[in-house]
């Protein structure tokens, strides 16, 4: 999740509130690990059910339109396709999936790869890094006005 979280960094991950929320777009969440379940990955939301996701020419297309990421991403960061999400082949999210892309595009194990997560598989949403204590912050959805 390189820049954004850094190796090392430990966040807090509320393991509640999935019993009432849902996971929406631009959240960060922890789940299973799809290629090796005994393992944690931390993720971006990027697709939750009912959209339709297509990777073309560097970008993300969210429902037919590009998704802006420049809160969390640099605008030189290109987005390309993978084994799940191929370039130029846009994809419907079921219920229950989602679609979640590490920050680190270039070198991210993510849906591009391995297809979605399922609801089950999440355990939580991160939302406040607390060590090294000089890089302590909040997790904020760059698409909502709550942390």
């Amino acid at each position: 999740m390189h820049p954004n979280f850094l190796n090392n960094e430990y966040v807090l991950t509320n393991l509640i509130s999935l019993y009432s929320t849902n996971p929406k777009l631009g959240d960060v969440i922890v789940f299973k690990a799809p290629p090796d379940p005994q393992k944690a990955f931390i993720k971006r939301v990027i697709g939750v059910p009912g959209d339709t996701l297509k990777i073309e020419n560097g970008n993300v297309y969210l429902n037919d339109k590009i998704l802006d990421e420049e809160a969390y991403l640099k605008p030189a960061v290109k987005t390309y396709g993978g084994s799940f999400a191929k370039d130029r082949e846009a994809i419907n999210i079921s219920e229950d999936e989602y679609f979640v892309m590490g920050d680190n595009r270039n070198f991210s194990s993510d849906s591009r790869e391995w297809g979605f997560v399922k609801k089950t598989a999440i355990t939580g949403f991160s939302f406040f890094v607390y060590w090294p204590f000089d890089k302590m912050k909040f997790v904020k959805n760059p698409y909502s006005d709550s942390p």
